[in-house]
């Protein structure tokens, strides 16, 4: 009797074990799940190999929340963008572009005209995203040394003039 009380319990513990192995099979190895943007455009830097997908930013409560893969983009002029992303990931080889680099955004062509390394606490937004008479895009990601949050000492600050 005490032989067929533990053969039911092995039983019991087998099949849950074994339940559990399928579930973590069916839900437990599913890739996250993206978040779906708006695509609104697409950023090619030919010199470093990247074609990225855009969607449009909204600034909330004084900022812009940069999206995981893909590049986010927000205006105050029509002329003038600025285009963010992580340095971890669709940003991660920004770091190679070069002054005259080409860079193909909203079926127009922009050449790099300038590069910096900003620390973060001088950086001002108003001045990053005030008028300009030219077509204008700024690019811009983490830089320097890593901090908590998954934040960094300085930007990699880029600008890119139309034509």
């Amino acid at each position: 009797m005490k032989l067929k009380k533990h053969l039911n319990s092995r039983i019991i513990f087998v099949s849950l074990y074994v339940f559990a192995f399928i579930a973590y099979i069916i839900y437990g190895l599913q890739p996250a799940r993206a978040v779906n943007y708006d695509i609104s455009a697409t950023l090619n830097i030919p010199s470093i190999d990247l074609i990225a997908d855009v969607t449009a930013l909204e600034l909330k409560n004084g900022k812009l929340d940069t999206p995981d893969t893909i590049v986010g983009s927000y205006s105050r002029h029509n002329n003038k963008t600025l285009l963010i992303g992580h340095s971890t990931t669709v940003f991660n080889r920004l770091n190679e572009v070069h002054l005259g680099d080409e860079l193909e955004y909203n079926n127009s062509v922009y050449h790099v005209v300038t590069i910096d390394l900003v620390p973060k606490p001088d950086i001002s937004m108003t001045s990053l995203l005030k008028f300009e008479k030219k077509d204008t895009l700024i690019l811009m990601t983490c830089a320097g040394e890593l901090l908590d949050g998954n934040d960094a000492t300085h930007r990699l600050i880029i600008k890119a003039v139309k034509g």
